[in-house]
């Protein structure tokens, strides 16, 4: 490791207002998601001998220790770089099956988002530009030309084209049915994979991607694909899950987070690491997560973790939660603890 610490937020940085899970995910929904996630579990599992086994997606380190098993699967730990990862994990070909095939995101697709984009768009989206314009103006990254990799349901691009923060905006999504969803929000989308980008549009001043990059096979492909779409001293922003963050450090394989999908679980220091490989100067990394207190303390009420000897946690996350549990988030996200992290990084000249 290199000393590379995490960012501190200060006390006037936005990191949203107070958000549950059930804002994202009603209850009504979440049975139906829950069993749709594990049937494509179950599909996954069936081509287990087509899984590859991999170094750390991080720092490319073969030095390693098994961290934990769930739904069969092997996460190790990077004794280099604390990255979590699961190894073996499915092949290119396995995952673009699994993605194409699953009833998961389907089922996202058509019921949680469109039951879920007004609280999104308000309480996640909305904060997230404005952390992104932050970025902007403290780092002189010009507000031309914004564009988001893997777009998703299109609601953040929609949000961003909105407002009038950037000159243009633009949604990269492949796939074609959450690209027709980004076209009626009257998003410009471009329905290819980052990797055959060419002249659709401009060079980015500003390329975010949210919640991709943990799902990928190769990350280090992917950042060296975002390369090709930003201007030189361009920024690119990351959010994905951090490993070292509390809700995954103190439930482990139990955490929501830990799943088939997520094979790469970075930490700051470990982004960065990647980050700067690829030829990019970080700039900040933060972890402005919102939901890791909620995720312990449902752990607990579901007998998932055991609190009894552990006279803090049980004060804070259930006996006084009422009063001190959003303190407490508001504790791990400005002291780089929480579990959902932010990483903005510049371009370096070629």
């Amino acid at each position: 490791m290199d000393g590379l610490k995490t960012e501190v937020l200060k006390k006037n940085d936005n990191i949203g207002e107070k958000l549950s899970e059930k804002e994202l995910c009603p209850d009504d929904l979440l049975q139906g998601q829950e069993e749709a996630f594990a049937r494509d579990i179950a599909r996954l599992q069936q081509r287990t001998g087509e899984f590859l086994k991999v170094h750390c997606p991080a720092c490319g380190s073969n030095s390693a220790f098994k961290k934990f098993e769930k739904h069969t699967f092997n996460y190790d730990e990077c004794e280099n770089c604390r990255t979590i990862y699961m190894n073996p994990r499915p092949s290119p070909k396995v995952m673009e099956w699994f993605y194409q095939n699953s009833e998961n995101y389907e089922y996202w697709a058509k019921h949680i988002f469109p039951a879920s984009e007004a609280s999104r768009k308000e309480k996640i989206h909305k904060p997230w530009l404005e952390r992104i314009v932050s970025y902007c103006k403290r780092f002189g990254i010009p507000q031309n030309t914004l564009v988001e990799i893997g777009a998703g349901f299109g609601t953040f691009s929609a949000v961003a084209q909105e407002s009038g923060a950037f000159k243009n905006v633009f949604a990269i999504e492949p796939n074609p049915g959450l690209a027709q969803a980004c076209r009626e929000r009257g998003v410009h989308v471009v329905n290819l994979p980052v990797e055959r980008i060419t002249n659709e549009m401009p060079q980015a001043d500003v390329a975010v991607s949210f919640e991709v990059i943990e799902h990928l096979f190769k990350p280090e492909e992917f950042l060296q694909q975002c390369k090709r779409i930003l201007r030189p001293g361009g920024l690119l922003v990351i959010s994905c899950p951090n490993g070292l963050g509390f809700d995954i450090a103190t439930l482990g394989a139990e955490s929501l987070a830990v799943d088939p999908e997520h094979v790469n679980l970075f930490n700051p220091q470990s982004l960065s690491i990647l980050l700067k490989s690829c030829g990019f100067e970080v700039l900040s990394t933060t972890t402005p997560g919102r939901l890791d207190a909620e995720f312990v303390r449902t752990a607990i009420l579901e007998n998932r973790y055991d609190v009894s000897q552990q006279a803090f946690l049980k004060t804070v996350l259930l006996d006084e939660w009422e009063t001190l549990g959003w303190n407490f988030q508001q504790f791990l996200a400005e002291n780089g603890l929480s579990a959902h992290m932010w990483c903005a990084a510049r371009l370096l000249e070629k």
